[in-house]
């Protein structure tokens, strides 16, 4: 560089690539507190299966680079599913785990060569068919700045009690709900973070102990944002979840 020339005058530098939106969907799961003959994310839902809620809200949302679902190798569902407008938005990777966070950590894996470090990642429930476009919006305008990222989660309003853990059991201790939250999906971390996260929770023997993705970057030290979710975006376990789902995509959005 010539001495007399100024800093000021370099050419700037060449700036990095925004930072991609992906959708991450664990549905390996075979859904045994729903008692059916197929896995529950299978399970018709107000005229589809449910799975396919969540697969179309993110393939029609412009802000999502692309969707992957992750099943298991021995998935005999998921083909029927994919109509060829939607295997432009979503790819399958067969790389499904006996656990939720199994799966997780085997389809980050397998992405490693198509996503860049700061490549945000929304992992979302494949029993939670109520996520809408605006949910996403909001998820996402909230995290654009955020370091570590974070989970729509909704207050708790309910008292909540302790049991005894006796067959049948009793109120042990009430317990009380302030800045409790009821953490949902999606959760939306950067790639190398999340990756990180549960490749040290495996490491450490911990994968058992994650119930949640942001409770591996909790592992770490960080403190996950919380945005506020919806009632409509609930988690079907149980059977009677199944008619409350079916009223949320059927009526007026809350």
């Amino acid at each position: 560089m010539n001495p007399s020339q100024s800093a000021s005058s370099l050419p700037p530098a060449p700036a990095s690539p925004p930072a991609r939106h992906f959708a991450l969907i664990p549905a390996a799961g075979v859904g045994a507190r729903m008692g059916g003959q197929i896995p529950k994310q299978y399970l018709p839902l107000a005229g589809q299966p449910m799975l396919l809620h969540a697969l179309q809200s993110f393939a029609a949302h412009a802000r999502i680079a692309h969707t992957f679902v992750v099943v298991s190798a021995e998935d005999g569902w998921i083909d029927a599913l994919m109509t060829p407008a939607l295997l432009q938005r979503v790819s399958i990777l067969r790389v499904g785990g006996p656990t939720r966070q199994d799966s997780v950590f085997n389809g980050l894996n397998a992405l490693r060569d198509q996503l860049a470090d700061a490549d945000w990642v929304l992992v979302h429930d494949a029993a939670r068919p109520g996520l809408d476009a605006a949910l996403i919006d909001r998820l996402l305008d909230a995290l654009a700045q955020d370091e570590v990222g974070g989970l729509l989660a909704l207050p708790v309003v309910d008292t909540l009690k302790r049991g005894d853990g006796a067959s049948a059991p009793r109120s042990e201790q009430t317990v009380p709900r302030a800045g409790l939250w009821a953490a949902q999906t999606p959760q939306m971390f950067p790639y190398a973070l999340l990756h990180r996260a549960l490749r040290q929770a495996q490491e450490q023997g911990r994968l058992s102990e994650i119930t949640d993705d942001a409770s591996a970057i909790e592992m770490l030290g960080l403190r996950p944002r919380l945005v506020e979710g919806s009632p409509r975006n609930l988690k079907v376990t149980l059977a009677q979840d199944a008619a409350l789902a079916e009223f949320f995509l059927k009526g007026p959005h809350p």
